[in-house]
């Protein structure tokens, strides 16, 4: 069973633009859910879409570069795992890598590997739902 996923994408954007659009709530939930989320260590966080809740801690902030948190899935046993979003400028403008780690923790092999797949497919989504959402703010 792997544990770790990672994805990576180049946004054609500044580093402050993505970031802003990862820890603002209101923008979070433009892209992707629903938040009450705020990127301050120790906030305690929750996502919502229909009737899946996720709720974590949140672990690390380094503005602009880091943020890092717990991820629980309401309906899986409360397993926690972790989800840490690095950004780096580059000359295009923003390097983005998505990287979310226990999910061996999930008690069931099947489970877990449902679980891997899910995440694997919704951080797919998460990263085409920013960049469509960075191009319609920015009109670029």
């Amino acid at each position: 069973m792997k544990d770790l996923l990672r994805k990576e994408h180049t946004y054609k954007h500044s580093i402050d633009k993505v970031w802003k659009a990862i820890t603002d709530e209101n923008e979070i939930a433009a892209w992707f859910i629903k938040a009450d989320f705020k990127p301050e260590k120790g906030y305690d966080y929750t996502f919502t879409h229909e009737d899946t809740t996720i709720s974590g801690k949140v672990l690390e902030v380094n503005p602009v570069t880091r943020l890092v948190y717990t991820w629980a899935v309401s309906g899986t046993g409360n397993v926690e795992t972790t989800v840490s979003w690095q950004l780096s400028e580059t000359p295009e403008g923003t390097h983005l890598v998505i990287e979310h780690s226990g999910i061996s923790n999930y008690p069931d092999e099947g489970l877990a590997t449902t679980m891997f797949n899910n995440y694997s497919k919704g951080w797919d989504n998460c990263i085409t739902g920013l960049e469509k959402y960075l191009k319609e703010v920015t009109h670029a």
